[in-house]
């Protein structure tokens, strides 16, 4: 694969036609190369993660969200498995958010979100999230153009109470191309195993794609903040795993943790574990 420039925060002039879903920015070699540098890079996300847990089990406020929005396909499920997969479940929060019940219908559209939110030292985990009240809504005019753009800010607003608060958001677009969804989509129903996963309404949104990614990009300008910055990783290849491995990994390595310092006295206690 040829080189690419390493993967940018989207910015208020982003434009998803920029982006191509084949490449690999930041990366130049092959499926191989692409295994052994997730396997290499799992470790130091392990231990960084787990710093992050033992922070908040001694008093540490901060936590870490993980955003995922993507066309059906694109590799959250695998994103979920092969990256957050890596680290220690009992520090990890995952929630997939699905149409909303009636009791959610009840609240504003963050009521759900709210309640999911990662606590102090978790890294929180979200497969579709608030984001889908503006792209569902918009495509398929479930809500009325100004109550979405009233969305967009209480969004943002939201998002930096949170960063406020100490938590460090990164929020993905999985970007895939409408014709390795298809092939994704065809492999699916050739497997006996995988059929469970097809949907036949998958392809119904498949052929809303114009409108998804119009609305993708709007909602990706409109939310794109320097303290929750919005990154569109190219789905097509296994890339997307190593890239959000990595989007992660700087995240942690920004908030600096370090090991917490017992409260209790090491010399003393190996005193009374030896005779």
């Amino acid at each position: 694969m040829a080189h690419h420039a390493p993967l940018t925060a989207a910015g208020p002039q982003f434009a998803l036609a920029d982006v191509d879903p084949a490449s690999t920015p930041g990366f130049d070699g092959g499926k191989k190369a692409g295994r052994r540098a997730l396997a290499k890079g799992a470790a130091e996300l392990a231990e960084l993660q787990e710093r992050l847990f033992a922070a908040g089990l001694n008093g540490d406020r901060r936590s870490v969200l993980l955003v995922l929005q993507a066309m059906d396909t694109a590799g959250k499920g695998g994103v979920v498995s092969h990256v957050v997969g890596s680290v220690d479940v009992q520090g990890v929060a995952l929630h997939a958010f699905k149409a909303p019940t009636d009791e959610e219908k009840a609240h504003d559209v963050l009521w759900r979100i709210r309640r999911e939110l990662p606590a102090p030292g978790m890294l929180g985990v979200f497969d579709r999230s608030h984001y889908e009240d503006v792209l569902i809504h918009r495509v398929h005019a479930l809500a009325s153009p100004e109550v979405i753009e009233a969305r967009y800010a209480a969004i943002v607003d939201f998002e930096a109470e949170l960063v406020a608060a100490g938590t460090t958001i990164v929020k993905v677009m999985l970007h895939i191309s409408p014709q390795e969804q298809r092939d994704r989509l065809l492999a699916r129903l050739d497997d006996p195993t995988k059929q469970w996963k097809y949907s036949p309404g998958d392809v119904d949104e498949r052929e809303l794609w114009g409108r998804y990614m119009e609305e993708y990009e709007i909602a990706i300008r409109r939310t794109s903040t320097p303290d929750a910055p919005w990154y569109v990783v190219p789905a097509d290849h296994k890339f997307a795993r190593l890239a959000v491995q990595r989007l992660l990994t700087d995240a942690l390595r920004g908030l600096d943790l370090h090991w917490p310092r017992p409260d209790y006295d090491v010399a003393a206690e190996r005193a009374r574990l030896l005779p």
